[in-house]
């Protein structure tokens, strides 16, 4: 072989190594998705489930997809304990790691409200699917927050259309309604709402704070029984769920005039209780009560010895398909942001954002994603970070929940002018100038 024939030769293998070397680059691409965590704790019933579901639905994308357009998932869990301060923690921890994170879901209100701050520095999106800061819907203010599908303040609207259902529109301004609620930045963000609706409709609303954990509610649920409200509506979590359920038994509240928020209407709330908690009501995100494709594909995962560690533990439940349902929002966010910026790259936190912001999940998309059911569609944009707030009822008959009430929506003419006051108070404490969302 000739000198200048061997130099081809050697010329041509360098190229072909750049060339491996450049698409194991490509291959190697990820999108880092850190995961807060509490599986210790008095909301621990129901942080097990919610994480499960998160875990498992990434990994189902993992194993099933390839990731996202061949971009694999890498993913870790940080554990609060519900603390403030350790969600604070974590956070500082994992919002620069692997090329910076994609978005934070804090589970938790009060975590939420430290980060949100800290979100617009740092440009870090903040994913609270169900719960937060309610007025954060309004994406002009609130750039880097998305309450998606649904607020505390949609929440309790809906729960007072049902009630409204119940007794008939022209009673409710008859009934005596009592908010029992967590003593925190969780528990007391429905109130505003509640009493925006109390003072337009002429109902009676107790208030009634719970010391936290909640292990201690004999005092308030005397008082539940000196009063006799028509109606509770009950802002818990984790043990203080069937501690309020049992208190309401020894004093004789009828379980069938309890509405529980979300976070309050899982299995795990009333499994142990049975019977006693036998007609207590609660309410949805979307119909997160539903079981679909989505759920066998996690139990194949499963299958495998894939998945979240308590494998089939909890897939089916409520709590469990909640985090789902987050992590398919992550997932279809940075999808979205590939649309835009390059399909089969990592994307940065900017983009995401920009994901969050433009989702438009159809009913021919959430077929394919196996959420058939489950989830209405939903599309968000600059101005609106929620996107569609669709709830229904469930009941615990004894055994397992039941979905008893068609599909809700909160009525706008008492949740949008909260946003809109709220938000413009923030911005004005702030010295936040809302952007632009016109055209």
């Amino acid at each position: 072989m000739t000198t200048r024939l061997k130099r081809a030769v050697l010329g041509l293998s360098a190229c072909a190594a750049m060339l491996t070397m450049s698409t194991a680059a490509v291959a190697a691409e990820e999108q880092y998705i850190p995961l807060l965590t509490y599986r210790t704790g008095s909301f621990a019933p129901l942080g097990i489930p919610w994480a499960d579901g998160k875990l498992d639905y990434l990994a189902l994308v993992n194993e099933r997809d390839g990731g996202v357009n061949g971009v694999k998932l890498t993913y870790e869990e940080c554990e609060t304990a519900y603390a403030t301060d350790r969600g604070v923690e974590c956070y500082e921890r994992m919002k620069g790691k692997n090329g910076g994170a994609s978005g934070f879901d804090t589970q938790s209100t009060g975590i939420t409200f430290a980060l949100t701050d800290k979100a617009f520095v740092d440009g870090v999106t903040i994913e609270t699917m169900g719960y937060g800061l309610s007025h954060s819907a309004n994406g002009a203010v609130f750039e880097w927050n998305f309450p998606l599908l649904g607020t505390y303040w949609t929440a309790a609207d809906v729960m007072i259309q049902d009630i409204a259902k119940q007794v008939g529109q022209d009673k409710l301004k008859d009934q005596r309604i009592a908010l029992v609620y967590h003593d925190s930045p969780y528990g007391k963000e429905p109130i505003a709402l509640l009493q925006a609706r109390a003072k337009e409709q002429g109902f009676k609303l107790d208030l009634y704070p719970v010391t936290a954990p909640g292990v201690e509610q004999k005092s308030t649920w005397l008082q539940v029984r000196k009063n006799r409200p028509d109606f509770v509506l009950l802002w818990s979590a984790g043990i203080m769920t069937p501690t309020a359920i049992r208190e309401a038994q020894a004093v004789g509240y009828p379980r069938e005039k309890i509405y529980g928020i979300w976070w309050a209407a899982s299995e795990s709330d009333v499994v142990d209780l049975g019977q006693t908690a036998k007609g207590y009501k609660g309410i949805t995100i979307h119909n997160s009560a539903g079981d679909g494709p989505v759920h066998d594909a996690v139990r194949e995962l499963h299958a495998k010895g894939k998945g979240a560690e308590n494998r089939d533990k909890h897939v089916g439940s409520l709590a469990h398909t909640r985090g789902m349902m987050i992590s398919m929002m992550q997932v279809e966010a940075i999808r979205t942001a590939q649309e835009k910026y390059g399909k089969g790259k990592q994307m940065t936190p900017e983009q995401v954002r920009w994901g969050f912001e433009n989702l438009d999940l159809d009913e021919a998309r959430l077929k394919e994603l196996g959420f058939e059911g489950i989830m209405r569609p939903v599309k968000t944009s600059c101005a609106n970070h929620m996107g569609d707030d669709w709830a229904r009822i469930v009941q615990w008959d004894g055994s397992k929940f039941e979905v008893v009430s068609d599909w809700y929506q909160s009525d706008k003419n008492f949740v949008d002018p909260l946003v809109k006051e709220m938000s413009a108070k923030y911005a004005a404490e702030k010295k936040i100038t809302p952007r632009s969302c016109e055209g």
